[in-house]
């Protein structure tokens, strides 16, 4: 059951959050190539010609807004709040409700999943709050220093919910923070503002045009969050990215470039070229390269593993003991889900489609084994079972002969 609740809410979730960047990405384009013409009037900023399923469009942008309210007003906010429930829904369906094997790691803190639950969700509330007040403060003003600012203290939360919840969760919950960041933008912040300028030509007034720098604001950091967003909630897939010991690095490095990809677009998109759109790209692939070599510096280096192995193999004779051994461990610590019939409550099927009970599936999934339980020590989830570091070390004796 929970599966395939989780199935249907990822899904929607994807859907909604498709549908928000898709808008989000489009009126940052839109932005960015607006041009003034000759008789335009001084109120409008600039306009935009564009083709589309065989239909022309003339879009014009108001400075402020314009003299009279049109009758159809149309509002993009629903696409952000479905992406932030959804996503909330996603959030407890799996990390909550799976609390032991998905948001905790006993061997970090000795955290009750009722305790787990309330700093996962006291995160995101809180990491609003510290945001918001920190674009209300003088900060403001020095856009540059605030994301200087922003930068550090999302990888100092990266680094904390590192010391606490299971490497996956981490790397999830700072994406949700920031993820909810964002949506309290639209919500609080974009929409009540725009709100505030429409009844302000309804009733007359000239609207001030301080609400819409304080929404452009708001906006520019939405737009330069949403690429590490997307790859924080991508990454519980790879234990590669995840399961680093030192995994905030990796959550800084792909804040940046994201931030650098960005970039790029929003400055092509003006029409700029030459070396201003000439850096991004082989920064981007740089920190990519860096980003790869640093995660995979556990699996090449593996020391400790490595050295357990080695007094392994000096005390086991044949490798059929070799081979008992392993599947003694996979048995005891792995097939209670890893099995053609799982016996762990709430596992109804081999995560994966993996069962481990033989020898013969052991051989099939060899490298499984060594990225999830080696290499990353992804697995077991939340480690339930107890697979200790002598018993990685005879997998990684194993596998590596």
């Amino acid at each position: 059951m929970q599966d395939f609740i989780a199935m249907f809410v990822r899904w929607a979730h994807v859907v909604a959050g498709i549908s928000w960047i898709g808008s989000s990405f489009y009126f940052m384009w839109l932005d960015a190539t607006l041009k003034r013409r000759a008789n335009m009037p001084d109120s409008v900023k600039g306009e935009n010609w564009t083709v589309h399923g065989g239909g022309f469009y003339h879009t014009q942008k108001y400075l402020v807004a314009p003299e009279a309210m049109p009758n159809d007003l149309h509002w993009f906010k629903w696409e952000s709040y479905a992406t932030w429930l959804t996503g909330a829904v996603l959030l407890a369906v799996v990390y909550w409700w799976g609390a032991e094997l998905y948001l905790l790691d006993p061997a970090k803190a000795d955290l009750s999943a009722w305790q787990g639950i309330a700093l996962s969700a006291g995160g995101l509330v809180g990491g609003w709050f510290v945001y918001d007040l920190l674009c209300r403060s003088p900060l403001a003003r020095q856009p540059m220093v605030l994301f200087a600012v922003l930068f550090a203290l999302i990888t100092l939360t990266a680094y904390a919910y590192g010391l606490v919840f299971s490497g996956r969760a981490a790397f999830l919950q700072t994406g949700a923070m920031m993820a909810t960041a964002m949506t309290g933008n639209v919500f609080l912040i974009i929409i009540p503002n725009q709100k505030i300028v429409v009844a302000d030509l309804i009733a007359g007034r000239t609207p001030d045009p301080k609400y819409g720098q304080i929404a452009k604001l708001r906006s520019t950091h939405n737009n330069y969050l949403t690429l590490p967003v997307i790859f924080l909630m991508l990454s519980n897939h790879y234990p590669v990215v995840f399961g680093h010991p030192q995994g905030w690095a990796l959550v800084a490095l792909v804040l940046i470039m994201g931030a650098v990809v960005r970039h790029w677009f929003n400055t092509y998109e003006t029409g700029a070229k030459g070396a201003q759109i000439a850096w991004q790209w082989p920064s981007a692939a740089a920190l990519a390269a860096a980003i790869i070599a640093f995660a995979m510096i556990p699996v090449s280096s593996v020391a400790p593993v490595q050295t357990a192995s080695a007094s392994i193999d000096g005390t086991v004779e044949v490798n059929e003991r070799l081979d008992a051994l392993a599947f003694e461990i996979v048995e005891a610590r792995c097939a209670a889900c890893h099995h053609d019939t799982p016996t762990f409550a709430g596992i109804p099927v081999a995560p994966g489609g993996v069962a481990l009970h033989t020898p013969e599936l052991m051989r099939r999934y060899a490298d499984q084994i060594y990225a999830q339980s080696v290499a990353t020590q992804a697995m077991p989830l939340g480690n339930v079972t107890g697979m200790t570091d002598d018993e990685r070390a005879v997998l990684a004796a194993w596998l590596k002969r």
